[in-house]
């Protein structure tokens, strides 16, 4: 039986509809709304990002009104950043405390242009001094309702995305000399805060309304930003480094599943990567400062499911998984590693020139990986277990720049303590 024209018509509009649906789905997967981007590994599925640039070639760049280490996102149209001002700013007076203010801001994607700033005052008394990185080192989160900024003992806040103030939570009221740093993160309707500064906690609130849904004490000593990995069988774990362990946790009810030892005496900063059910994760400045652990187990897997250690690692900046490899760069040698996923053998040792230190975390795209220094360096490489350089870029005028690269279509998104930078067509 031949089928009439409305037959046809109807069939063609499923599968356009069908084929919008995939693509919508596939650019929300890649919505770089968050630190480290879609599930925050650092990795894009993007083609066509720069290889080679100088201010001439840049998109544009928009000057920020203060310092800050966080990195920027993007929803939609939009780009959201977090600076500070008021009080400790390099190479300004160092002001009066109460003079310190957070602000949340919106650009245009297309043009840089400044949409809205929302200007959050400090709860005091806040840290006299902030080591390197400032008041405003966390990275905020977005999804199609909210942005939401996590600005240590003064809370977690939930912005509409015009600019209006919906909901403010308090985590804890401590504060530390290097400050606060872990990203908040979203998962299903909660938002989840490594609150190991203020209140040596993982707290999950609720993203409508900031209610507390669940609280884990015990959280000491961790910057990193939590990460859901998924097991061999498929269960989601929230998983974060901590002094001494390597925890995982049920996202949705915060109940423990399993802990392992990490050997590494020291804070822990770097985020962790996970890839096929393992965890990767960096720390620390001698002895073990690598190690991998299958994910999955229950209780102390300490003797189950680690797999391997390493005397190499970095003590801040977070690296890439690709391809059966861990590739990233130490924070303080300017020494760019690529090592085994296997073994955690080191493939690649190699120094890159005069490259100073690395506080931004490794980026992933396009067959090439992305590393930016703190004097705004930003030096490309094959993404292969074997080193090949293939440039090295620079930022005019002096800054810091802290803050990990995001990524939207073909350019790249950076920000220093005084400019976002939009490089790319």
């Amino acid at each position: 039986m031949r089928a009439s024209r409305n037959e046809y018509r109807a069939g063609f509009y499923c599968l356009l509809a069908l084929t919008v649906s995939v693509g919508s789905r596939a650019n929300s997967e890649e919505l770089w709304s968050r630190f480290r981007g879609p599930d925050g590994f650092g990795k894009s599925a993007a083609r066509g990002l720069p290889v080679d640039w100088d201010d001439d070639t840049l998109a544009w760049k928009a000057e920020l009104p203060g310092p800050g280490a966080s990195s920027p996102i993007v929803h939609g149209d939009r780009i959201y950043l977090t600076c500070y001002t008021g009080y400790f700013v390099p190479g300004e007076p160092d002001g009066r405390m109460e003079d310190l203010r957070r602000h949340l801001l919106a650009f245009s994607l297309k043009d840089g242009r400044a949409l809205w700033s929302q200007e959050v005052p400090a709860l005091l008394p806040e840290e006299e001094r902030i080591r390197d990185h400032g008041f405003a080192a966390s990275t905020p989160v977005a999804d199609d309702a909210r942005v939401y900024a996590f600005f240590g003992k003064t809370g977690v806040l939930a912005f509409d995305h015009q600019g209006r103030k919906q909901w403010q939570a308090d985590v804890g009221s401590g504060t530390n000399g290097w400050g606060s740093a872990a990203s908040p993160i979203l998962y299903k309707d909660l938002l989840i805060v490594n609150a190991s500064v203020e209140s040596e906690s993982l707290i999950a609130c609720d993203r409508r309304d900031g209610q507390q849904r669940w609280k884990v004490d015990g959280i000491r000593e961790s910057w990193n930003t939590p990460v859901i990995v998924t097991s061999a069988s498929g269960r989601k774990e929230l998983v974060v480094a901590i002094y001494g362990k390597v925890m995982a946790f049920d996202p949705d009810s915060g109940e423990s599943l399993w802990s392992c030892a990490t050997d590494i005496g020291w804070y822990m900063v770097p985020s962790i990567v996970a890839a096929d059910g393992v965890v990767y994760c960096l720390g620390g400045r001698s002895g073990t400062a690598a190690l991998a652990i299958r994910a999955g187990g229950s209780g102390d897997v300490t003797d189950t499911h680690r797999l391997w250690t390493s005397t190499k690692g970095s003590n801040v900046s977070s690296p890439v998984v690709h391809q059966g490899h861990l590739f990233w760069t130490h924070d303080q040698l300017g020494i760019a590693y690529c090592a085994s996923l296997a073994d955690g053998k080191i493939v690649y040792e190699q120094r890159l020139e005069r490259a100073g230190q690395f506080y931004s975390s490794a980026l992933l795209a396009d067959g090439k990986l992305y590393y930016l220094t703190r004097e705004g360096k930003v030096f490309v490489l094959a993404a292969r277990p074997r080193f090949e350089q293939l440039s090295v870029n620079s930022f005019s005028g002096r800054s810091v720049y802290n803050g990990s690269p995001a990524v939207v279509g073909n350019r790249l998104l950076i920000r220093s303590d005084k400019y976002l930078y939009c490089v790319g067509k």
